[in-house]
């Protein structure tokens, strides 16, 4: 395409291989909001379920322990279990970007500023 000139056929190259990182990245981003993971406290008498966005989209409380008296535990329970949710789905969000660059040739643990 740009024979003859030199570097500019490998910096061309270079430019199309980022422009396809990019629209990779974006279309990975618009799929982790479908991604879910579920986070649990209390051996699973919580639970939150979060995007791999972080969105938290719903929460599950086991009625048992609805107890006038363990308001503070319920309220423990509940906030361990969003922040097990959120905490899954980061990881959830490093796997699927590390899965991409390494589809791209890209060392897997490589940070991307976009």
């Amino acid at each position: 395409m740009l024979k003859g000139l030199g570097g500019l056929g490998d910096m061309a190259k270079m430019m199309k291989s980022a422009q396809d990182l990019q629209s990779k990245m974006t279309e990975m981003q618009d799929e982790l909001h479908n991604v879910m993971v579920i986070g649990e406290s209390g051996a699973g008498l919580v639970k939150a379920t979060a995007s791999a966005k972080g969105e938290l989209k719903a929460l599950d409380i086991d009625p048992s322990i609805f107890n006038g008296d363990d308001k503070e535990v319920v309220e423990d329970l509940i906030l361990a279990a969003v922040k097990d949710a959120q905490a899954k789905a980061t990881e959830k969000a490093q796997e699927e970007m590390a899965r991409l660059t390494e589809s791209m040739g890209l060392p897997k643990d490589i940070k991307l500023p976009f």
